[in-house]
């Protein structure tokens, strides 16, 4: 049929439209086909997923004329709930940033030109003036090319007997390396930190006579990583002594493991085994948070198996969130295990337009206690607090939530193979590890941490579409793992990147004094010792 269209007046614009309708419908044809997609899924696939808060998923299918069915209770028992909240959750703010929010920028003090301290006012002519403590704030932007460059014209002379040239010095701080530390940390930032690929900014700085190849990029990240490895490898083995781990894992494609080259993955892959993952996981210790992706034939759970290798043993198991598909299990280490609240919890998000009664009910009652949860973390209670606080407020939510889930299904209210009954079923197999915060001080809710950790690497694969070779997919793994963390630690990711390159020997010698948390120290006691030596 395209060859046809190709062959009558249509322009290209026109044949690459029909040709991407026919491919959308043969692609949903076979997701059809293979019984996995509900409309619900196949509107979200073809339109994107709508947000999956409770208020808007209710006035959604209110909206849309959906009458409620079944007998459940419009509410969760015990009062109106209806979009109660926090006072601190409240939306608020005019969205502007104040000064302090630019953190990086240059800060230049501006001396008043006519004026000082202690001079006679120019304007009633008998006080005094004074310096205030906050002065006049100025902010300005503006662009330049992702990455600079500086041409040093060096003035060279020659004799003009012996034919001897001198060649003028650099100015200070210039060194021999083409590209510094800096060009390093912002390559690896935009490209692992923000999805953009090598492609897409070497086109963005030849329009802006800054020219910097693609093959030149990877180069000078692929150089850079050595120097970051060892902060990793303290990183693994802080977040395998972590009190709580988050772990799950997404598609990747690295074109060097596919089909019969598996690389050096291939002593872990099952003959049946075809997926390539980038797994990521979150740990949790002492207040800090690790981030980690790990890009190969490993799954989640092997993945975190390797991780949780480095453990002491006289710790303990740790407590792991993740879903509730078994390749996330770290198989041979014990773990205290929570499955995550969310992933249920959207099971009925999917199936409300279809039972809004029952799925309202339901929607709500979790909406409570995620309202409970953030008025733990408003007050700062400590995990057994916090532990004691859900029990007393969320557990007879759950309870009632159970007893309500059982009944459906007991007095035969609802078909077990209809989305609803399924969505039960899930909620009910999986209630004890669903329900682990009323029993495990710490326990988180779900799993979300680490689902946004793993938008990095979605982003990524989304821009870039794939690593080429097992060794570009574990450097893009360290810098992803170090600039996540960074940001889960609110600490500035380009400075702690250029930090790891400028002292590499002692990043090597002493790693835990070189991670996220801990480096701003470090820097500080090294120019300590500086100035007083």
């Amino acid at each position: 049929m395209i060859a046809r269209a190709r062959q009558t007046p249509l322009t290209d614009a026109e044949v690459e439209r029909l040709t991407a309708a026919i491919q959308t419908l043969g692609h949903v044809a076979q997701l059809i086909e293979a019984k996995t997609a509900t409309i619900a899924r196949l509107r979200q696939l073809l339109f994107g997923a709508a947000t999956e808060k409770t208020r808007a998923v209710l006035e959604r299918v209110s909206r849309e004329g959906r009458a409620p069915s079944g007998d459940a209770p419009a509410r969760p028992p015990g009062g109106d709930h209806e979009d109660r909240r926090p006072d601190d959750l409240a939306a608020s703010g005019h969205g502007r940033h104040g000064a302090e929010a630019y953190a990086g920028a240059q800060h230049v003090d501006v001396p008043h030109a006519r004026l000082k301290h202690g001079d006679r006012c120019p304007g009633c002519a008998q006080g005094k003036i004074y310096a205030q403590r906050e002065p006049g704030v100025l902010i300005r932007l503006r662009g330049q090319a992702p990455l600079a460059a500086t041409v040093y014209a060096l003035a060279k002379l020659r004799c003009n007997l012996c034919d001897e040239i001198f060649t003028a010095d650099p100015p200070p701080g210039v060194g021999p390396e083409k590209y510094d530390a800096t060009a390093a940390s912002m390559i690896a930032l935009l490209k692992y930190g923000s999805g953009v690929p090598f492609h897409r900014l070497e086109r963005l700085q030849a329009t802006l006579a800054i020219p910097l190849p693609a093959s030149t990029q990877w180069e000078i990240v692929a150089t850079a990583a050595p120097a970051a490895q060892p902060a990793l490898d303290e990183l693994i083995r802080q977040a395998a002594h972590g009190d709580v781990l988050h772990n799950d894992d997404t598609g990747m494609t690295v074109l060097s493991l596919a089909g019969a080259a598996h690389g050096s993955d291939a002593a872990v892959r099952a003959p049946e085994r075809t997926g390539i993952f980038t797994s990521g996981i979150v740990a949790t210790r002492d207040g800090h948070r690790v981030a980690l992706f790990f890009t190969g034939a490993r799954h989640a759970g092997e993945n975190l198996a390797q991780v949780l290798a480095q453990r002491a043993a006289a710790l303990g198991p740790p407590i792991q969130m993740c879903d509730a598909l078994t390749r996330n299990l770290p198989k041979p280490f014990a773990v205290i295990l929570g499955h995550c609240l969310s992933h249920a919890r959207r099971k009925f998000v999917e199936v409300t337009p279809s039972f809004p009664a029952e799925c309202r009910y339901v929607l709500e009652t979790v909406r409570e206690v995620y309202h409970h949860d953030a008025q733990a973390r408003q007050d700062g209670l400590a995990p057994a607090a916090r532990l004691d606080w859900h029990q007393a407020q969320s557990g007879p939510l759950m309870d009632r939530l159970h007893a309500w889930l059982t009944d459906q299904l007991a007095e035969h209210r609802v078909e077990p193979n209809s989305g609803l009954g399924q969505a039960i079923e899930y909620f009910l197999k999986h209630w004890t590890p669903l329900t682990l915060f009323l029993r495990q001080p710490g326990a988180p809710l779900d799993n979300n941490v680490v689902e946004r950790a793993l938008k990095k690497a979605i982003v990524h694969r989304k821009n870039a579409l794939f690593y080429k070779t097992a060794n570009g997919a574990h450097v893009g793994d360290l810098f992803m793992s170090l600039i996540h963390t960074c940001e889960l630690e609110g600490v500035n990711a380009f400075e702690y990147l250029v930090a790891l390159q400028q002292h590499a020997d002692a990043v090597k010698q002493t790693p835990s004094a070189w991670l996220p948390w801990t480096y701003r120290t470090t820097l500080q006691q090294l120019q300590a010792s500086i100035d007083s030596g």
